[in-house]
């Protein structure tokens, strides 16, 4: 069966995104002001359209996600040693709060003890799943604008 055109550029960001490691994750804030902070992506990704990130739940980006769902992803992948820029993927969608550690340890890494020392037992952590709806990327001459189901 040929792959659909959502498909091929789905597995083309899915590729690049396992090289890049940190992502900018923008919220709708105070005043219709966009919020933007960078999350990582721990290189551990087999991308199909859902993200998970962790943080404090106390933090401002929880409390944006709270009163708007909507989030966008950015991500630029390394240039090559020709000078071209790499790879750059926009991605929206919406975002949901879990505190379920049963959800934690599907997709927790050793990397992320350097934030969070007591790994999925760290109190007042968080996990954001984000589930995106739209992906754009430019890669040199090719590039995608997809939704995705």
């Amino acid at each position: 069966m040929a792959e659909t055109g959502t498909a091929k550029h789905l597995d083309h960001i899915a590729k690049a995104m396992k090289d890049i490691d940190f992502v900018m994750l923008n919220t709708h804030t105070t005043g219709g002001r966009i919020g933007a902070r960078p999350m990582s992506n721990n290189r551990q990704v087999d991308y199909d359209g859902d993200s998970y990130y962790f943080t404090w739940d106390t933090s401002r980006m929880v409390e944006d996600i709270e009163a708007d769902p909507k989030v966008g992803l950015s991500l630029q992948g390394a240039g090559s040693p020709d000078g071209a820029p790499g790879i750059f993927i926009a991605i929206e969608g919406e975002a949901k709060i879990v505190r379920d550690k049963g959800a934690f340890a599907e997709h927790w890494v050793d990397e992320l003890d350097r934030w969070f020392e007591d790994g999925i037992d760290t109190g007042g952590m968080v996990m954001l799943h984000v589930a995106a709806s739209r992906a754009a990327y430019w890669d040199g001459e090719d590039e995608g604008d997809f939704e995705i189901t």
